[in-house]
């Protein structure tokens, strides 16, 4: 990942509601979630939350699939995955200790989903 786009999507988490959507999705999985019960779930209005979803997909954080007459949002795992290697990338320089930790979490994880 590239500084610009790490600097996009740490402004789009940067924001307390848009934070608790990319939590909420990651746990959701690859069935994601609808903007409405996402909206519910928050407590928030519906136009509330499709302000910050469209901030989150612009900063590629997220993706969206038209499934009937609902968007479905899914957290995009590649990208949370790249933003956490851009945090660590100079971490481990001479001190692999450090890192051993969570790459240990990521090799123990068993669910199919990516930790980030």
């Amino acid at each position: 990942m590239e500084e610009r786009q790490a600097l996009a999507s740490f402004g789009a988490l940067s924001q307390e509601s848009r934070l608790q959507i990319v939590r909420m999705l990651v746990v959701a999985g690859p069935d994601g979630m609808s903007a409405g019960s996402i909206a519910e779930r928050l407590e928030a209005s519906p136009s509330n939350v499709s302000f910050h979803l469209k901030e989150l997909d612009r900063a590629g954080l997220i993706g969206q699939q038209r499934e009937a007459r609902s968007i479905i949002y899914t957290a995009n795992y590649d990208a949370l995955s790249g933003l956490v290697r851009f945090l660590l990338e100079d971490c481990c320089a001479g001190h692999p200790d450090i890192c051993k930790p969570m790459s240990c979490k990521s090799e123990a994880n068993t669910n199919g989903k990516p930790i980030v």
